[in-house]
Parts: C-alpha cells; structure tokens; sequence
C-alpha cells in the first residue's frame, strides 16, 4: 500500500457494510487524485479500517468535503477489477438483496489488504516456475456424438450473443472430453476458462485431467478447502491472466478473469452450487449471466439437468429458445447403461435382519469373486439416528435442536449434526435408567459393519463425512478403490458424483424413499438426480458393462420415479415433473423468495414475521405477490435458537424484486423494533422449502 498525501478527489468506494447496517450504497471518500474504479484501496470506516474498492457512480455533491474522510492509501502493482466483474457483482447485490460492498469485500481473498507490490511480484513468479515443463497428454478419438457435440458448441460460440449450452449426457458419455476440447479452442484464441464444479472432493479430480491435458498452461484451483495463502496466490494468478485456467467451487464464478472466453458448469443442477449463508446466490445462475455479460459460451453440463435449465432448453411457443441443447445419448465405446432393477422390500424385509436382502447380499458375493467392486448407497451417516428405550420410549434427542443425535459406534458417540453437540453414549436410559437402550435405524457406520458380517474376508471401505474429516482421508481411500484394494464401497452421496470407478459393476441404493413424499417439491428432483448419478458409478468400463447393474431396495416399487430410473428416461421424468409444477404454479413457472427469521422463542420468530407480512401489504407490488402465513422450519430449532420461514411467491420476477427492494428497509427498522429477534435473511430462488 502507497501513503495517500493531502486529499482533494471525491470517490465513490464500496466497502464491506452489512446490508442491516443501512449503509448499503458505496460510500464517498476523498483521495490526492482520481482512481480508476475497481481500484483497491484502504479506507477508515468508523474506528476500523477497511479494504475497499473504488465504486462507479457519481458521488454525493451535497455531502461538505469536510465531512468526508481521506482514503489511507491505495494498492500497488494490481491492476483494477474489470468493469465486467463489477457489473457481475452489482447485479448479485442486487438479485439477491445485499449491500454492494458486503458482496464484493466477501469473495475477494482476505489476504489482499496486507499485500504489497514486491509480494505481488514474487508470488506471481513463484506460480510461473511451477506451471512449466511436461508434455500434453495425448488427446482420445471422438465419437461422433462428441463431434456433433463440438460443431454445435461452435458455432454457438461464434455467434454475437452466445447462448447458454445445456450439455445433456449419460453418466460415462464424454461430457469431460467436451470440457476439455472447448477449453483448448477458448485457450487457442488467447483467452481464459473458468470450470465450475460443485463440490471440493471432485476439485483434485477434473485438475488432474486438465493438469494433465494442458501441461504447459497454468491453472489455478479456487475453494474453501485452500489455505488463505493459496487462495491469494490462486486469485492474483487469475486477476494476472498468469492463470489460463481457472477450476473451483461457487465462489470461483466470481473469479477476477480480465481475458474470459469460456465458462463451464459441471454437474449444474447440483444444490451445492447454491449457497445457503450470507448472500445466498447460485452459481450456476450468475455464471449464465456472466455469459451474457461478457458475450461469451457458458456450457451447462449433466446427466440430469435441474428441471429449470431443461425447461429453458425447450421450445415454447413461437420465441426463441433461451438455451441450446446438446445431447450425448450414449456412453463412450458402446458400453450399456447399468440394468436398474427395484426390489420390493414388502415381500424381502420378512427374510432378512440386515439392511440388505438375501439377493443383493449374493450379488455382492459373486461380484467379489469376480474380482470386481459393488458400491452400497446410503444417504446417512453415523451407525443408527437415534438410539431408542424400549421401556420408556426414550430418544436420544438433542436438548438444543429440534433434532435426533445420532448414535456413532466408532467412538461410542452420540452427535447433532445440526449444532454439533457430542456426548458419550449413556450407559442407561437419562430417562427410566433401563440399560437395554439400542439404535433404531441404520446409516452408513452399520451398513459397513454388517456388510463385513456378512461377507467375511470382504475389503470394506466407508466414504462419509465421518470418514474423510482428516486431511487427505478422502483421496488416500479413493486410491484405494481406484488400485481395486476394496471390494465393497459404503457411502453416502459423495461417492455418487462425478467419480470414475472402473471396477464398479454393483450399485445397490439401500433406503432412498426418504425422499419420495417429502414436504419439499423439489424432494423428487433431487432424488432421481442422485439415483442417476449413483447409477452412472457402474459399468464405467465398457468392457463390464454388459453386466453391470443397480438394485433398488424400496417399499413404494411401483412409484413413477423409479419406473423412470427402469428405463433411465430423464425426459419422461422431467416432463411429468414440469406438468406437475406448472400445475401448482411452481418454479420455473412462478418466482420465490423466503423471509427467514431466528430468535430465542418461536412466538418472537413469529412475531416479526407477521408484522414483515403487514408491512409487505403496503407496499405498491403486494397485489403482485402472495405472501403466505409464516410456519416453522423443517428443523425448526438449531443451538436453541428457533427457526420460522414465511414463502413470498409472484409469478414473474420483475415484481417480486421490485418488492423486496422496497421491503428490505421496512424490515431493517423492524429487526431493531422486535429485540428478541436475532437474525433474519432473505433468499431469493430458495431449494429448499
């Protein structure tokens, strides 16, 4: 940072200023002369000191010069953010009813304020030397649906506003070939690419074959899982244009890339691209937009596409369609889609006193002695998710939450997976003091314990939460299954997305009607989704997939949605869905935002939310709007604190942004009139209901 001399320059900088703050705009300082916006500067902000960065926009001429404070000085040696990335992030601010500055301060790298101009450079340099030497590996043939695939993308790319690609292809079609061929024509023509993936654990993965393919480019990896340090210098390689390539997580769309050309979305109707704190915004939304913002192809790619992009790839009416559709139909070298068969577990369960019936456990057995690997699905960590009294009915609640702990045998354990709360396993029951207290229901720590009961001598290996806390745990036990050390693979969903197991031929979904009359509409969506991608895990290698197979173990087997997943008809499913919702009045056929509001009783909860409700009638839009009565959470109390949500739905969105818009400020002044109220949030677009 330079020292500022005597100021004289009036600018607009924003600032990180909560949005409840109500100093929601760029605020105005003064500086020694004029800086370019998307400059970074220190700035006094009461007794703190702030980064910020100079804002466009006229700034306030009625406010006296000497009322106005000094910037403390300016970053050197970086250039500006672009206009585009400002734009981006005044557009999100916006969308999603945040401050400007809170946005913008909170997806730049902390580190920054503390870099000068010789660590800049050094960094930089250090990044260089590591990105040089090896050959590219070499390139696989196409198939002719990949070069379909490629034409099309294109020729889209060519055209002045290029539309958003939705890349639908089976699970083992090539989709990350197309990645990889896209990117290699964007890094042609001399500009940068940014891959989105949804989750951490498949970050290493896509690098790896990116890494591997563009040996000579540098990349650079941007998540949560990285050290401040490393997401410094990941940034400063992007924001350089040292860095070609740029893969990471939701917060990479909003990546400093100066020379963008390209922009992919992998897995994009994934949850995890949206995100649930502070401004609760999509990735996979703003990376569209930021397509259309800098003229440039986004590729949105999955097996199962949300039921919101695949609408917006279907022609309606006599316009234009808003996003182009690219189908791969088939795997790459011919190899078969895994046979899906459903097992009802009415006419099963009497036999069987594991989680596994009699048939899947042979299954499993023949596939062993095969020298190939099954994979068993269960979405639940932990051995039960309660531990239960026959005596008194006692469950093993969690005296803070409006939730169960779950009983963990590794460690004798029972835990709250909402706050955290853990305790040793009480020897009798809190309650009658019976000591015969025993778990109800099964998760993943069981199901690996009864899978080795069963299968003595089986190499049994368990992928959860619980499993991969440690550093490195996850990828040491994914080699695991890569070098075929294990036989048989537990886990929750994090082994059903995006992994290339080549020696999975049995993919087993053990209880998965959980979700099938959930309260949530899009419960079904999401289920099918993660039964396909679990699916796609089998039969991988083409030479396997003649016999590869997924067995579902359910109680409703003549549901729609698992007559779908039969026939591996994602069009079918997605179309019964659309009419379902369009009947309803549903997204993507209306708009919605949920007000949520936490406080120490629920009646405070709900207290502010009916007077958010009263005051949202008042306002011009609410004839445009239905604002629905407030109702408790899902977990409706979490470190005892309760939870109250009141849904705000209209059906187009100019509306319901012009309302929440003027509604934001009638509820900053309610927060400080309901003092039991802790914390309130609005989401636009919610996933969950």
């Amino acid at each position: 940072m330079s020292d500022s001399p005597l100021p004289g320059q009036r600018l607009r900088v924003a600032v990180d200023t909560p949005q409840h703050s109500g100093l929601s705009a760029p605020l105005d300082y003064l500086a020694p002369e004029a800086l370019p916006p998307g400059s970074l500067v220190r700035v006094p902000l009461g007794r703190r000191e702030l980064l910020g960065i100079v804002w466009t926009g006229e700034p306030d001429p009625a406010t006296p010069t000497e009322a106005l404070r000094p910037i403390l000085g300016a970053l050197d040696g970086l250039a500006p953010l672009g206009r585009a990335w400002m734009q981006l992030v005044e557009f999100a601010a916006g969308y999603y009813q945040r401050s400007i500055g809170e946005l913008a301060l909170s997806v730049l790298p902390p580190q920054l304020r503390e870099l000068d101009a010789v660590q800049l450079q050094r960094r930089l340099k250090r990044k260089r030397a590591a990105a040089e030497a090896n050959a590219a590996a070499p390139r696989p043939e196409l198939s002719p649906p990949q070069e379909a695939v490629l034409a099309g993308l294109a020729d889209e790319s060519a055209q002045p506003q290029p539309r958003p690609v939705l890349l639908h292809g089976v699970t083992g079609s090539g989709k990350t070939e197309i990645y990889l061929r896209a990117a290699e024509a964007a890094l042609a023509r001399g500009r940068q690419v940014l891959v989105l993936v949804p989750e951490i654990n498949l970050t290493p993965q896509l690098e790896a074959r990116f890494a591997e393919r563009f040996a000579d480019v540098t990349i650079a990896s941007l998540h949560s899982g990285l050290t401040p340090a490393q997401r410094l210098r990941h940034w400063l390689a992007a924001h350089s244009g040292q860095a070609r390539l740029v893969l990471g997580t939701r917060l990479a769309v909003f990546a400093s890339m100066p020379e963008l050309g390209l922009i992919v979305v992998d897995e994009e109707h994934d949850p995890s691209y949206k995100s649930q704190d502070g401004a609760r915004y999509s990735a996979r939304d703003l990376a569209v937009y930021r397509g259309h913002l800098e003229r440039l192809p986004v590729v949105l790619g999955s097996a199962t596409p949300s039921l919101e992009s695949w609408q917006h790839a279907q022609p309606v009416g006599v316009g234009p369609v808003r996003y182009r559709l690219l189908e791969l139909p088939a795997r790459i070298g011919g190899g078969a889609m895994p046979r899906v068969e459903v097992f009802d577990m009415k006419r099963l369960a009497r036999a069987s006193t594991t989680a596994l019936c009699a048939p899947l456990v042979q299954a499993i057995k023949a596939r062993i002695e095969r020298g190939e690997q099954s994979l068993l699905f269960l979405n639940r960590r932990g051995y039960a998710p309660v531990l239960h009294c026959a005596e008194c009915q006692w469950k093993s609640e969690c005296p803070h939450c409006s939730a169960w702990r779950v009983f963990h045998k590794r460690d004798r354990s029972l835990r709250c997976h909402h706050c955290g709360l853990a305790e040793r396993v009480p020897e009798h029951c809190p309650n009658c003091g019976n000591a015969d207290i025993a778990p109800l229901g099964r998760g993943t720590e069981r199901l690996e314990e009864q899978i080795a009961e069963l299968l003595p001598g089986a190499r049994v290996a368990r992928i959860d939460a619980d499993s991969t806390r440690l550093k490195g745990a996850l990828e040491s036990q994914l080699a695991a299954v890569h070098a075929g050390e294990v036989d048989v693979l537990v886990g929750t969903q994090m082994i059903t997305k995006g992994h290339d197991f080549r020696r999975i031929t049995l993919v087993a979904a053990v209880n998965p009607d959980t979700a099938l009359f959930s309260s949530d509409f899009r419960a079904p969506e999401r289920l099918f989704s993660l039964l396909m991608q679990a699916a796609g895990r089998a039969g991988r290698d083409a030479e396997q997939a003649a016999r590869s197979e997924m067995w579902v173990q359910t109680w409703h087997p003549e549901h729609a949605l698992y007559r779908a997943l039969v026939r591996h008809d994602y069009v079918a499913f997605a179309a019964s869905q659309l009419a379902e919702r369009q009947s309803a009045g549903l997204p993507p056929f209306a708009y919605l935002a949920l007000l949520r509001a936490e406080a120490r009783t629920a009646a405070a909860a709900q207290a502010f939310l009916d007077a958010a409700a009263e005051a949202a009638h008042t306002l011009p839009q609410a004839e445009h709007v239905i604002v629905y009565p407030p109702v408790p959470m899902t977990v409706a109390r979490v470190a005892d604190v309760d939870r109250v949500q009141m849904l705000v739905e209209a059906s187009a969105r100019a509306p319901l942004q012009r309302l929440l818009a003027d509604w934001l400020p009638l509820l900053h002044a309610l927060k400080r009139e309901h003092k039991g109220v802790i914390r309130w949030a609005v989401d636009v677009d919610p996933l969950a209901i």
